[in-house]
């Protein structure tokens, strides 16, 4: 193949672009005039994409659409959100322009994040890391008698893509019954996949949910009042996935009435809520933000899936992660 024209507005550490150029120093790379300010950040317009035979980052969506000689992109982060609609894929299907995504480099972390919100419930951390008492008394003898190990429990997943796959291998060990919902089944999810039409039922029946989903119009405000109405008094709620899936009016409404346990949140609509939020304020709401993905080194392996990836650009091989 040629030699490439690679624009790159993936925010990243001197060491992790100075790999990036070693790993595609046969072809050139284009550096926007004003990088994006994480992986996460929209790409900004900029003339020189123009050139691009390839974009790896966050690219701006007209800026593909204009880009005359662009045949891939490979988004920087595992959502797909500004590309994720039917026009888009339409533009990318008619101009055959491949579009790979990063999930096989978040999903681990997300997936521990998860597991880490749930063990952090079920040992009561919250509460234990923040009682001073003698043992023998009767607040260690509470805490001690609150505290839980999964076994036997019950967990919905609301989505069930790479993240879902590997936490349901890392709750194996705990002897959980895991079920999932996935919007669109492929037969080889290995644990029992729930229709819409059953959601009453197994909220009724599930301790945790544990939400994936990512955001689409089919999915916003998809754990809305009567979601939360149906799930299982004491039950607690995670969110990994995107606070747009959130009726957060009903989510803390559900915290305060005591319908849910609690609620543990890597995600919010918007991002950062604001300070006055009741949500950051309601004690039974635990919220990291917005980083289940991260990792030690994370911007190097970014960098290393996308040289893999170029790789098998350049051999015409299937990429991975492909999305459209």
């Amino acid at each position: 193949m040629d030699r490439l024209r690679i624009y790159v507005d993936f925010a990243a550490p001197a060491d992790a672009m100075d790999l990036l150029r070693s790993g595609a120093s046969a072809h050139d790379l284009i550096f926007p005039l004003k990088p994006a300010a994480s992986v996460l950040g929209k790409g900004e317009p900029d003339p020189r994409f123009a050139a691009a035979d390839v974009a790896f980052g966050q690219p701006d969506t007209q800026a593909i659409a204009d880009a005359p000689a662009l045949k891939w992109v490979h988004i920087s982060s595992s959502g797909i959100t500004r590309y994720d609609n039917p026009p888009f894929r339409a533009l990318m299907a008619e101009r055959k322009i491949a579009v790979s995504n990063s999930t096989s480099v978040f999903y681990e972390a997300c997936a521990v994040h998860a597991l880490s919100f749930m063990l952090a419930q079920a040992r009561k951390l919250p509460l234990a890391l923040q009682t001073r008492t003698p043992g023998g008394s009767d607040t260690w003898n509470a805490v001690r008698a609150a505290s839980r190990t999964l076994r036997g429990e019950t967990v919905l997943i609301l989505g069930f893509g790479a993240i879902g796959r590997r936490l349901a291998d890392l709750l194996r060990p705990f002897h959980m019954n895991v079920l999932a919902y996935r919007r669109k089944p492929r037969g080889d999810e290995a644990v029992p996949i729930v229709a819409p039409a059953d959601f009453p039922r197994v909220a009724a029946l599930a301790d945790h949910v544990v939400n994936l989903l990512p955001d689409s119009p089919e999915t916003r405000l998809f754990c809305n009042r009567a979601w939360f109405a149906s799930m299982k008094p004491g039950s607690v709620f995670y969110n990994i996935g995107r606070g747009t899936t959130v009726d957060q009016d009903a989510l803390l409404d559900a915290l305060r009435s005591g319908r849910l346990a609690a609620a543990w949140l890597d995600v919010a609509e918007p991002e950062p809520l604001p300070g006055n939020h009741p949500l950051l304020s309601q004690p039974n709401c635990f919220m990291t933000p917005h980083v289940a993905g991260g990792q030690f080194e994370e911007s190097k392996a970014l960098v290393r899936h996308f040289l893999a990836n170029l790789e098998r650009f350049i051999q015409d091989a299937p990429l991975a992660d492909r999305v459209m």
